[in-house]
């Protein structure tokens, strides 16, 4: 599962100096296209609204998801509730950031989804997304 969270519908307008001119839809084509060459499927979603991540992480636990690549947006930085849901299933997630957060305002160099991620890939733009899917291919072996 790739789940993205609030404001990342605005991809590609949303200030472009730091997160590209890539739409989401953009990023979800070459995402799509990657998992067919890796021999995965994906189902990707967004939502502006927390709870809506928190349901999704616990469906992909109970479909034993191999991965979720979670971009949470700002509420990496605020939300105990991912961090709760993230904890209580049996699946890696994998956090996802097209900018570093840590060389921005300094509220953003806290992550509670890192807390209980398996791993982080930040900084890339849009590439950030590819190189999560390959790690979660890699989780297969």
């Amino acid at each position: 599962m790739v789940l993205n969270g609030p404001n990342l519908n605005l991809l590609g307008s949303r200030e472009p100096a730091i997160y590209g001119r890539d739409t989401l839809d953009d990023i979800a084509v070459r995402l799509e296209e990657q998992a067919a060459t890796l021999g995965l499927e994906l189902d990707i979603r967004q939502s502006n609204h927390e709870g809506h991540l928190v349901d999704w992480l616990h469906e992909a636990g109970a479909r034993g998801a191999l991965a979720v690549l979670l971009n949470a947006g700002a509420l990496t930085h605020t939300s105990i509730a991912i961090l709760d849901a993230i904890k209580g299933i049996n699946v890696p997630v994998i956090e996802v950031h097209l900018s570093n957060p840590h060389t921005r305002e300094e509220f953003r160099h806290t992550s509670f989804v890192a807390r209980a991620a398996k791993g982080t890939i930040a900084g890339f733009g849009a590439a950030s997304y590819r190189l999560a899917l390959d790690a979660a291919a890699a989780l297969r072996q």
